[in-house]
């Protein structure tokens, strides 16, 4: 009896930890997607947007040395592998520092050249070409939503925003500080982030004027992000800024939330880095959160004191779960994490550059679900 009941615990106890293996094994996590093998060494990647499981791009720069500037570099996804675009009669050296579009046969991706000049593009759903850049504007990012596009950058060092018409790109006027990322609901319903000398500052346009409010007046703190949920639930990210130290010291990042009356901030499960996306599932409440760059106070007495900290966190609507980048054989971890969400289902998208051997850089595209 004893020797029956003995063999009976060890089988339940066996398919207990099968279960979990299995369970464990099928867990969602982010996965490493290679690039093109037509993509050359020291390349980097900036951004990305998506529009179906088998509709997304993302744009950067390859061929980058310590004295060449690269060239600029436009990757899609076909459903099933990553593939380098050509870019027909576009033989500028340079960057391409963004990518945004209102659907797959109206995307814009911004960019700057070895001179300075800023650079243009367009696709049309058949072929990427260049498209006149606003005069005297050095352009910095391109943002749709809501059947809008805006682009950000500068004229004469003062802070620009401007709208396509359907024709030409328009002024708009701009809140004051700079302005680092939109979240564009509609032609007057668009929310901003960026800082002034006064700290993390959030604006909304009406349509007609900006309403600004500072929601972290710590010294150099700044929000390059910002996710419109509804009126009473708005996110932004970036870090919290610091007062002295060293320089290369860890920066806090900053998460805060609007809750229709005031700005509060966020814990979230790491010390350092910098939130750099927040990206909606497809209720439109935020998911995703990066943070490039994370780090952790390690065990007291630990050497050395920092640990690596998370550097994605998935939101339930009460807490994170964290997630750590993958590792990728020959790379270290990424210095940028430029989320990507593909509409309509929870898949996103990760682009962004890994440290490699010896000082060099590489591409980084990852993958959940």
């Amino acid at each position: 009896m004893a020797r029956r009941l003995l063999v009976a615990a060890l089988t339940v106890a066996m398919t207990i930890v099968t279960v979990l293996t299995a369970a464990a094994a099928q867990a969602p996590s982010w996965q490493h997607v290679p690039v093109p093998a037509q993509v050359r060494p020291q390349a980097g990647l900036n951004e990305a947007v998506a529009f179906g499981p088998d509709r997304a791009w993302a744009v950067g720069a390859d061929a980058v040395g310590r004295q060449a500037p690269g060239f600029p570099l436009v990757l899609r996804w076909n459903g099933t592998a990553w593939q380098r675009q050509s870019l027909p009669g576009i033989g500028w050296q340079g960057e391409l520092l963004s990518v945004a579009g209102t659907s797959s046969t109206a995307v814009w991706a911004v960019g700057r050249d070895s001179a300075g000049g800023a650079r243009l593009l367009r696709f049309d759903g058949i072929a990427w070409s260049e498209s006149r850049s606003p005069r005297g504007a050095v352009l910095t990012d391109v943002v749709a939503g809501g059947g809008e596009t805006w682009l950000i950058g500068s004229r004469d060092g003062a802070q620009v925003l401007l709208r396509w018409d359907g024709r030409d790109w328009v002024d708009v006027p701009v809140p004051p500080g700079a302005v680092y990322g939109l979240h564009i609901l509609a032609a007057d319903d668009v929310w901003a982030a960026g800082a002034t000398e006064a700290g993390a500052a959030v604006s909304h346009w009406d349509g007609q004027a900006w309403q600004q409010t500072i929601v972290n007046g710590f010294p150099r703190s700044a929000v390059g992000s910002v996710l419109a949920v509804s009126p009473t639930e708005v996110w932004a990210g970036g870090t919290a800024g610091f007062i002295g130290g060293p320089a290369g010291k860890p920066i806090p990042p900053l998460l805060v939330r609007w809750d229709g009356q005031t700005w509060n901030r966020v814990a979230v499960p790491t010390d350092f880095g910098s939130v750099t996306s927040l990206t909606p599932g497809t209720s439109g409440a935020p998911v995703w959160v990066s943070v490039a760059r994370s780090q952790k106070w390690g065990p007291p007495g630990s050497s050395p004191p920092l640990v690596p900290g998370p550097e994605f966190l998935a939101w339930n609507g009460q807490s994170f779960t964290e997630y750590d980048e993958p590792a990728v054989a020959g790379e270290g971890d990424s210095s940028v994490l430029r989320l990507a969400p593909v509409p309509g289902t929870t898949t996103v998208w990760s682009v962004g550059r890994a440290a490699g051997p010896e000082g060099t850089f590489a591409p980084r595209i990852l993958r959940f679900g």
